[in-house]
């Protein structure tokens, strides 16, 4: 991993660029699709045949949604088929054990569990390729009449493995008409530098942390526990949003911009705001091609409800095949039904630090949720969360949180808006290209330092 990285960096990267670059605009998607390729087989070409024929089936779902577009009949049978083989693919890789292990417990059947390679960031890309034939059909996007441009959005490797869900009307323009600028080139430096700071100086860090607390010999006490939990809260964010704005920072660099997909969520008042600000391409993914559809809140409340139970069913099943993500999505979508329905009001009322306080423990308690998917291990941890009869925090977990002090300020202070206001109200003095450089500078070097000299470097987004 730690090779592999400085490769892509200091090799793959630059030469990706510098060849991009001297290419002729009219071939430059020629040479990304053909390098998006290589970036995703690499070490497993066999990946590269399932992406070419994800390509194909949804390029073929759009050209005859669009020929049909006067007869919806043929038009829908045509989106219907794209869909259910798009959802066929990701869930013969992704679900087909937990569907055989389901049946084999409620079921007299002893069906072998297979086991099946999950290919790295197939829950981004079907989404954005079903995203992109909904989007025609709805006469949302238009069609695209390029196999090489489609294949260029679909495999586009800034942010192939780990997203954002770009979504084919917000770069469709882009893919043909984009104008690479100088400016444009150095803010995806800057937020790419940013996003490897976030992945390398703090997930990594705080990972460990939750490791080491994990890997104690005796039970850490209440507040050794909350200490660890509080760690993995913060590597979770962190490695996501740093490989999020690692991927805008690349698609800047290529002359694309895309959306944003994290806004500080740590500071949400209440469950609902979190999820505006928390992985923002998703949430907006199931709101448009899930909720709406369903019929959205127009059908009266107990409708309603039953259509947010279906999203977050199925938000927790893209997050992993595995009981305790169907569980953490049900848990949230509890969550924002009761605070939709019944505490809206009172919410609105208390005050901003008592809001913040009741949004933390929550997304925090979402977290043990979503890290054990041993049923029997998280309630063993969420009993230690509250279990005083383990003392207040052992020894060895006070020597953990000690040597993790300072990286757990700095990810508190990071979390929140504070740096990037203060960098808005600098950024127009004359001295500030100097602290920007000299940032960049310090954040490149040390991150290198950094994942030579540390093994922990995990990739946390790998499964979806």
């Amino acid at each position: 991993m730690v090779f592999s990285s400085l490769i892509f960096l200091f090799l793959y990267l630059p030469l990706v660029l510098l060849v991009y670059y001297i290419v002729p605009r009219r071939g430059r998607n020629i040479f990304l699709f053909f390098i998006n390729l290589v970036f995703y087989g690499w070490g497993e070409p066999m990946l590269v045949l399932l992406m070419l024929v994800s390509i194909l089936i949804n390029y073929a779902g759009g050209y005859f949604v669009e020929k049909f577009r006067n007869d919806k009949g043929k038009a829908r049978i045509s989106l219907a088929v794209t869909c259910v083989l798009d959802i066929g693919i990701l869930g013969f890789f992704k679900y087909t054990p937990l569907i055989v292990i389901t049946l084999n417990s409620i079921l007299p059947l002893n069906i072998p569990v297979p086991e099946i390679a999950l290919p790295i960031g197939i829950s981004f890309y079907t989404f954005q390729t079903m995203s992109y034939v909904i989007d025609v059909y709805r006469d949302d996007a238009p069609v695209s009449k390029s196999l090489i441009n489609f294949g260029t959005y679909v495999a586009l490797f800034p942010q192939l493995i780990a997203g954002p869900i770009v979504r084919y009307k917000d770069v469709a323009y882009q893919l043909s008409h984009r104008e690479e600028t100088l400016e444009q080139f150095n803010k995806g430096v800057k937020l790419f530098l940013v996003g490897l700071g976030k992945k390398v100086l703090i997930a990594n860090q705080m990972g460990a942390m939750w490791d080491a607390m994990l890997a104690n010999t005796e039970p850490n006490g209440v507040l050794g526990n909350w200490i660890g939990i509080f760690g993995y809260t913060f590597q979770i964010y962190f490695d996501f949003s740093g490989y999020s704005d690692m991927a805008c920072g690349l698609g800047n660099m290529l002359g694309f911009e895309f959306l944003k997909n994290f806004n500080y969520p740590y500071i949400s008042k209440t469950v609902t705001e979190f999820w505006r600000r928390w992985h923002i391409s998703l949430s907006t993914w199931f709101r448009e091609y899930v909720y709406i559809p369903l019929g959205g809140n127009r059908r009266g409340v107990p409708r309603q409800i039953i259509n947010l139970l279906i999203v977050w069913f199925c938000t927790g099943l893209w997050h992993g095949a595995s009981y305790n993500f169907i569980l953490w999505g049900m848990y949230y979508g509890i969550i924002l039904i009761i605070e939709k329905f019944l505490l809206k009001n009172l919410l609105e009322k208390l005050p901003s630090a008592i809001g913040h306080i009741y949004t933390i423990f929550v997304f925090v308690f979402g977290w043990v949720i979503f890290y054990f998917e041993d049923m029997g291990k998280m309630g063993e941890f969420i009993a230690g969360l509250f279990d005083f009869s383990q003392g207040i925090i052992s020894h060895q977990a006070a020597v953990v949180a000690c040597r993790y002090a300072v990286i757990t300020v700095a990810a508190v202070i990071a979390s929140t808006p504070l740096m990037a206001s203060l960098y808005k109200k600098l950024m127009d003095k004359r001295f500030m290209w100097i602290l920007e450089t000299a940032f960049c500078v310090i954040i490149l070097l040390t991150a290198t330092a950094a994942t030579v000299n540390q093994s922990y470097n995990p990739f946390l987004y790998f499964r979806f």
